[in-house]
């Protein structure tokens, strides 16, 4: 595939510094690729060996499966969210955690902009409606969060919606908890070389290419107004209901390994090993506050 983005030359300010980046280039800078995997952002010096990765993985995935026969048993109902930056990681996370999950009641939701009629609806509606029923296990990928961050970044909505948005989501997301839904939310962070390095690698992969739009190009000059958005979203709806949860995910494997612990840990299901779940990572997964 000879796919060619006609804003594939960009100047980016990083620490401070100028530099220019063309994707169309096949050849990676090396200022990218040496910090992307030595910043602060990836807390390990090495990768998590393959082999270790796919043993501890199938253990969790093991549990992941109790998790469905005991939701299918009980009529409980889980939903987790997962956010980020482009690139951050998102499906590949959902992917660990559905692999070997039924998918008749495990499911992944990813939608694609709205309707003119979804336009004319109350925001949420078009979430709701995806929400798990009894026993079922639901993913988002990519939520109503949209709007507190990517929607006013790129100019997707109008100030009045976005603090309209932002006074509403934390009183919506009370009523999901008080109907005994297993919320989660998961913010996945990456460092902005680490994203310039998955953005080459969809670039130039064309099993991957289709990942990469003209948008995400455009969006590598506003990294700092992302993470002000961010930054507010973290402190006015991590709340007690519905707490976020911030994986360090320039380190994927360690990423997929510890967001499936954290959902296996919170929730009492049964037959549950606590043993073969293992420990938090806490330099990879914590509270906004501990990992940001």
């Amino acid at each position: 595939m000879n796919t060619t983005f006609d804003t594939g030359s960009v100047t980016l300010k990083i620490d401070g510094k100028s530099r220019v980046f063309d994707i169309n280039d096949p050849i990676l800078p090396d200022w990218v690729e040496k910090a992307a995997l030595s910043s602060g952002d990836h807390p390990y010096d090495k990768k998590l060996k393959q082999d270790q990765y796919e043993t501890e993985l199938r253990t969790l995935q093991i549990e992941l499966v109790k998790v469905q026969y005991w939701l299918q048993a009980t009529g409980g109902r889980v939903m987790a969210l997962f956010e980020g930056r482009d690139a951050a990681g998102k499906g590949g996370t959902i992917h660990a955690i559905l692999s070997y999950m039924n998918p008749r009641s495990a499911r992944n939701v990813a939608l694609t902009k709205p309707s003119e009629t979804e336009q004319g609806q109350w925001y949420f509606q078009r979430y709701i409606s995806r929400f798990p029923g009894s026993g079922e296990f639901v993913l988002f990928d990519r939520s109503w969060y949209n709007r507190a961050v990517v929607e006013p970044v790129m100019g997707f909505c109008t100030q009045a919606q976005y603090e309209h948005f932002m006074e509403q989501v934390p009183r919506f997301e009370k009523l999901i908890q008080q109907d005994n839904i297993h919320f989660f939310k998961f913010w996945l962070d990456i460092g902005q070389e680490m994203q310039i390095k998955r953005f080459h690698d969809r670039r130039h992969d064309p099993l991957k290419i289709w990942k990469l739009s003209p948008m995400d190009i455009a969006a590598l000059n506003r990294w700092d107004d992302y993470t002000k958005k961010r930054d507010r979203m973290l402190k006015e709806t991590h709340t007690k209901e519905a707490p976020w949860t911030v994986v360090r995910a320039n380190d994927k494997r360690r990423a997929h390994l510890n967001t499936i612990r954290h959902l296996l840990l919170s929730l009492d299901y049964t037959d549950k090993d606590l043993n073969a779940i293992g420990t938090i990572d806490d330099k990879i997964l914590g509270k906004p506050s501990s990992i940001l």
